[in-house]
């Protein structure tokens, strides 16, 4: 009986099979690095919105506050958009014909909202609160970038699920005192410039972040006024608390000015994440990175 396949048939077979297999890896690796591309996940775009709000303008230059247009951001499950209202309280008196600003004042003439297009949107299925990461130490950059340096608002992150785990399985990296939230600057401590924490115990009623005191002034120098870093409510505008503060053996003088407070130097972000993770009674990684935190 003659032979029907050649002898180099086996040699095509295993050539196909391998290449079969590496149409296949590099199928992957395409739709891997396609899902994480800013086609999808729309990180670095600028949306067409209806007014070109600059934050660069509002927050650095005119030293406008987050909390004035987001004003739930610490006590809501999402930072809000600020309705017309907010906007015409300053250009009701300012930049009154200025073209730009047509669709603001057309709102406010019909009472018809401006039709923003959102740019941080999580899906529906993920469970994000915004207030417990603000009163949890998380600062606006940490998520967001430096919004105060944004002429046009942008997506820094890519807000995927990969993203969120790897805060939440070492939180610690991106918390800060309290006071420091909103410093869009921030960029932790270090050997050059460090910062000193202490705590005199949790209060009832008081959120665990407010009852840390930072400081970049050595506290233990006699004669040297500290600034509190404890957070406002949303409604004052922020300040520098100054409080007097004399040498103690054990440490400084708390945020009260009575109690005894023991103060840490800390030269790098990771042991001041450390020692908030515990001030904060914040939950270990494993319970951070459950299911059930953002999938409800």
């Amino acid at each position: 009986m003659p032979q029907i396949f050649d002898r180099s048939s086996n040699a095509l077979a295993r050539m196909s099979l391998i290449l079969t297999g590496l149409i296949v890896i590099a199928l992957g690796v395409t739709l891997d690095q396609l899902q994480r591309s800013p086609w999808v996940t729309r990180q670095g775009q600028r949306a067409d919105q209806p007014v070109p709000f600059s934050h660069k303008h509002h927050v650095q230059g005119l030293g406008i506050q987050c909390q004035y247009c987001h004003t739930g951001v610490e006590r809501s499950s999402y930072a809000g958009i600020p309705p017309t209202k907010t906007c015409m309280n300053c250009h009701a008196q300012i930049w009154t014909n200025a073209q730009l600003l047509e669709p603001v004042r057309q709102s406010w003439a019909t009472g018809e909202s401006i039709r923003w297009i959102r740019v941080h949107d999580l899906p529906d299925y993920v469970y994000f609160n915004h207030s417990i990461h603000v009163n949890k130490g998380i600062g606006c950059s940490s998520c967001h970038g430096r919004v105060d340096l944004m002429p046009i608002m942008y997506q820094e992150n890519s807000l995927q699920m990969e993203w969120c785990l790897n805060c939440h399985r070492n939180p610690a990296k991106n918390l800060r005192p309290a006071g420091e939230v909103y410093n869009m600057a921030w960029t932790g401590p270090s050997r050059e410039k460090p910062v000193w924490c202490g705590t005199n115990g949790d209060k009832t009623g008081t959120p665990t972040a407010q009852t840390v005191s930072c400081t970049t002034v050595n506290p233990e120098q006699v004669g040297a006024r500290t600034a509190s870093l404890d957070m406002l409510p949303p409604t004052d505008q922020p300040e520098t608390h100054m409080l007097d503060v004399a040498a103690h053996p054990n440490g400084a003088a708390g945020p009260t000015g009575a109690d005894n407070v023991s103060y840490t130097k800390f030269t790098d972000q990771q042991g001041l994440g450390l020692f908030l993770l515990k001030q904060y009674h914040i939950r270990d990684p494993h319970e951070l990175s459950s299911c059930e935190t953002c999938h409800r």
